[in-house]
């Protein structure tokens, strides 16, 4: 809950400053809203059962990696030594920085999708019985 809550409240203080057109990061802001409500209604509207235990895993990820590639690109704007690096953003080590986040975070997602644990959805665990200690 604090993850999602966290995220959207993220992307919506972007609204609040003063834009006169549609900049980048509005796209990513409403990118990652959308995919932080499918995420929520696989957790809580679905409760993640059957396929909607990856769609959480997954629309999870996304909303996390949006906030991360926007991190990356304010670092570049604001540090001296990477704006030095990449003043236009547009030369090689913010190319290879974004590159390897988004590497990261296909892997990353990758095994969470694979390990995260199959079968009874938090809606079956509700009715499944429970064993008594002996």
């Amino acid at each position: 809950m604090l993850f999602l809550a966290a995220t959207a409240l993220t992307s919506l203080t972007g609204f609040a400053f003063p834009n006169k057109h549609v900049a980048p990061g509005i796209v990513i802001g409403i990118l990652s809203l959308i995919v932080r409500t499918i995420a929520a209604l696989a957790r809580y509207g679905m409760r993640m059962s059957g396929p909607w235990r990856p769609i959480y895993v997954i629309s999870s990820a996304i909303a996390l990696y949006f906030n991360v590639f926007v991190f990356v690109v304010q670092s570049f704007e604001k540090v001296p030594a990477l704006r030095a690096l990449a003043p236009t953003q547009k030369e090689p080590p913010f190319a290879i920085s974004q590159l390897l986040v988004l590497v990261l975070f296909v892997v990353a997602t990758a095994f969470a999708v694979k390990r995260f644990p199959h079968g009874m959805g938090i809606a079956d665990a509700s009715i499944a019985p429970r064993k008594r200690a002996a």
